[in-house]
Order: structure tokens, then sequence, then C-alpha cells
């Protein structure tokens, strides 16, 4: 196909990745949660291409075109294609000023790590059309429109706080967001003497392929019972551990499970952000141990190869805490540790990984970063 000349000048965005401190499964509960945006990105590189409509991206990661039609857009999509998909469909009702483009996409996020690249993907591009055609969209209604897009495109029911952190990232800071008034506040990482590091286990998930649709239908039945006693509960962020124990009988073991989980998950970012603003690293490593154990056993979204990361991290010399961090069914592993140690935890973490399962478990330190954003 011939390409039409190119006839404006290229914009560069860069669209982070994102970690998450703490607050796992809480955002679809409209719930507590304390991410960040990372140095890891997505870059895109638009260009207007003077057509109405052709639009051509080329994945430099995965060394394929496609290409989108804004009068035809369908829904079949597959792979990174859908989330493409699913922003131009998302993006075209609110402006006709939307026209046809060209662009290139890198990528340095692992895909699935736990580290949001599909969130990234969504709001890199939403950012930088808003920002080519000029269409005058507020930061807010950016999150919402990738959001959907990973909703109605790839059949994920996930919340925003992905979304969010990838716009709304602050550099060496967390954001402590509430997701049901998206209310949000700046928590500077004071971390100390201690840093972030993540084990990538290899194991990679599609969390439309598993159970986390069921998990958030499981904790919509438990909302759906409390109902009927306490009619006053909107959501699982309404619910104190009183109430859930007086309706505990009338609920399957695993929805009563899913419940208190969340529940409890929300008290640790409220502990998490208090102790954050005391550099109290003890306290905070103690509840990403917790947050995995809930995990593990109540919310049921682990597996054998994040629990043996966990599992021997917490043996190691230097390590305040480490938990699997996303949806689970794979992924990462977060650890604490301290900067003195962190090459000897790397080197014996990834060691005993190899020798159990046969493969590697990669490394990734990264400092926290700012949100998407215009490169010169």
């Amino acid at each position: 196909m011939k390409k039409s000349k190119p006839v404006s000048p290229s914009l560069h965005v860069s669209a982070p990745g994102r970690i998450n401190l703490i607050g796992e499964h809480t955002d679809y509960n409209e719930g507590l949660v304390l991410p960040a945006a990372i140095e890891l990105d997505m870059r895109f590189r638009l260009q207007k291409n003077g057509t109405q409509g052709q639009c051509r991206i080329y994945s430099e990661s995965m060394g394929k075109s496609m290409q989108a039609d804004l009068s035809n857009l369908g829904t079949d999509a597959k792979g990174w294609e859908r989330y493409i998909f699913g922003v131009l469909s998302e993006l075209s009702p609110y402006s006709d000023k939307l026209k046809g483009f060209d662009g290139k996409l890198t990528s340095r996020l692992p895909a699935g790590a736990g580290l949001s690249s599909s969130a990234a993907l969504e709001c890199g591009l939403a950012y930088g059309l808003n920002k080519l055609f000029s269409l005058e969209i507020s930061p807010m209604e950016l999150i919402r429109i990738a959001q959907q897009a990973e909703i109605k495109h790839s059949g994920t029911q996930c919340g925003i706080m992905d979304q969010f952190a990838s716009m709304m990232g602050k550099k060496d800071h967390f954001i402590f967001l509430d997701c049901r008034s998206l209310d949000y506040r700046y928590i500077p990482a004071r971390l100390g003497d201690y840093r972030l590091v993540l084990i990538n286990s290899g194991v990679t998930h599609s969390l439309s392929d598993s159970a986390y649709n069921q998990r958030r239908e499981e904790c919509r039945q438990g909302v759906s019972i409390l109902r009927k006693v306490f009619p006053e509960i909107q959501s699982l962020r309404d619910v104190h551990p009183g109430q859930l124990e007086a309706v505990r009988h009338q609920m399957p073991k695993p929805v009563a499970n899913r419940c208190r989980y969340v529940i409890q998950e929300n008290a640790r970012v409220l502990k998490a952000v208090e102790v954050l603003e005391h550099s109290d690293i003890q306290t905070l490593g103690n509840l990403l141990y917790d947050t995995h154990q809930g995990l593990r056993h109540l919310y049921e979204v682990s597996c054998p190869e994040l629990d043996f990361l966990v599992d021997t991290a917490m043996a190691l010399p230097g390590v305040a805490g480490s938990r699997l961090m996303g949806g689970g069914f794979g992924g990462c592993s977060l650890n604490l540790i301290r900067k003195g140690a962190v090459p000897e935890v790397i080197s014996r973490l990834t060691a005993a990984y190899r020798e159990r399962f046969g493969r590697e478990a990669e490394s990734l330190e990264t400092g926290l970063g700012d949100g998407v954003r215009l490169l010169s």
C-alpha cells in the first residue's frame, strides 16, 4: 500500500508502566490503592498523514504493523492491536477532529509481567492523539477512555488504577488514590536505605483468560448478599469486618474469602500511607507480606512460582517485604530490599528459582517516574 506523505511534524510520547506498592484488587471494589508510575515505558512517535481516517501503527517490539479505518473500526482485533482499536473507538465520539495518522510504537516494558503494559499503551496513544489533533480532552477523561478501551476490547473488567497511575504519575512519589471518588494525593517515597526490586517469574498471564473476571463477580456476589442485611452498602469499600462476619455463613466460602481479603487490603493501604510518612520500613515490609498471604490464601490469585519467590525472599537478609504484584496468576514479585543487599538478594533469588523451576527469573530495578508526557 502506498503511504500518504506526512503533512505534520512528529510528536513523541512516553507512557510509563506502573507498580503498585499495596492495594491489589481493590480498585474495582471502589477501594484504596497506592500505585506509582515507573521509569520503564512505552513510546509512541505519531504524525498526521493527511487522510480522513487511515491509521497505521508499526510496533517495533513486535515487528508487526496494523491498520485501522476510523470510519469502520471493527471489534475482532487480537493481541496488542485490540488496545489500539479500543482507544480509537473510545476517542472517536469525542471529536470530529480526529483524523488519519501514522505511528511507531516501541516498548521497554515486559509483557505479562504485571507492569500494566496495556495501560501504558492505551494511555500513551490516547494522550498523544489528544495532543496531535488538539482534541482538548482532560486528563481524567483520557484515563476513563483508556480504561474503557481495555474493558470493551480485551474482555478484562479492570478497575481504574493502572490507567490512573500511568497518566498521573509523579517522580519519586506514590499515588494514594480513592477509586470511588478519584480523589488522590501524592505520597513521597520515603524508603530510606531501601529500594523496590521486581523479580519477573517469567510466568505470563492473560487476565481476560484467567480468573480475574471471576474474582470480580465473586466480590459482586458478596455485596449482593451483604446488602440484604445492610442496604446502605454499595461496595466492599463500605463493609466493616463485623458486617461480613454477620452474614458470612450465608456466603459460599470462596465469596466470603474474597470479601475478607478486600476489606483487609483497604485497611493495609491506609496503614501503608501512615508508615511511609514515618519511613517505617519494617512495618511496611510486613504489610507487603500480609498482602501476599491474602492474595495467596483468600483471593487465590498466586501461583507456585510467585509463592516460591516470596517465601525465598522472606528468608534472605536485607529483605524487608515481598509480595506478588499485579492481577496475579504470574508476573513479578515486588521486593523491598536494603540497597547494600540488592545484588546478593537478586543473585540468591534467581539462583534458587533456576534450580527449582529450571528457568531464569529476570530482575528489574526501576525508579518511580512521571506519568504520560511529551518528549522533546
